[in-house]
């Protein structure tokens, strides 16, 4: 067995056992690399040592000391952690609690400074209720998508509810036949037939 140096160990405070300093460096990076926190002794059988971020200082980089506080932090506050929901800033943040907050959905993050919804955790929906927010597919998210929504919704455009392509009423009666062949009242977006121009489910 290889000895090692005094100056070279590395000793765990709560279970005294002790290691190469360069081991134990390879072994917390790896550790962190996998999001493992807390850090156990890697002597095999031991349950009571963890080692502690505060020793490793001399033997760790800094970028991994920051890694293993972020991973404390979010294992510190559980279940009411999230983050920033813009990828560029994606900044750790504490979830109220306290009574009432269920309705806060407007947030501005403290990193970052730019408004996001709370309760969807996404960039704020300008003009959109959660809700409504939350039936739209993952594809109907993004800031155009939003912004068409809108318009549609200013404009009173109808949604073909078989190609789901927009569609403007210039004039006429409700009966409408999509460009994919699909026929359908403008009101209500009930399905018509070709013969019927009368929609059953609007009141005349």
């Amino acid at each position: 067995m290889e000895t090692v140096p005094g100056a070279l160990k590395f000793i765990i405070n709560s279970c005294g056992h002790a290691f190469c300093s360069s081991c134990v460096a390879q072994y917390v990076a790896a550790k962190l690399d996998d999001n493992v926190c807390p850090i156990e002794c890697p002597q095999p059988g031991c349950q009571d040592g963890t080692i502690e971020p505060e020793r490793c200082h001399s033997i760790i980089p800094t970028d991994l000391l920051d890694k293993w506080g972020l991973l404390l932090c979010e294992l510190a506050i559980g279940a009411k952690r999230m983050y920033c929901p813009y990828p560029e800033c994606s900044a750790l943040l504490l979830a109220d609690d306290e009574a009432g907050a269920a309705a806060i959905a407007e947030a501005e993050c403290p990193h970052c400074h730019r408004l996001f919804c709370a309760r969807c955790a996404v960039p704020w929906h300008v003009g959109f209720g959660c809700l409504e927010f939350q039936k739209l597919g993952q594809d109907e998210r993004g800031r155009e998508d939003l912004l068409l929504r809108r318009l549609v919704g200013r404009e009173g455009w109808q949604r073909c509810p078989e190609c789901q392509m927009f569609v403007e009423k210039s004039e006429g009666c409700n009966y409408i036949k999509c460009r994919c062949g699909y026929s359908f009242c403008y009101r209500c977006a009930s399905e018509l037939s070709a013969q019927n121009h009368h929609c059953n489910n609007c009141k005349p």
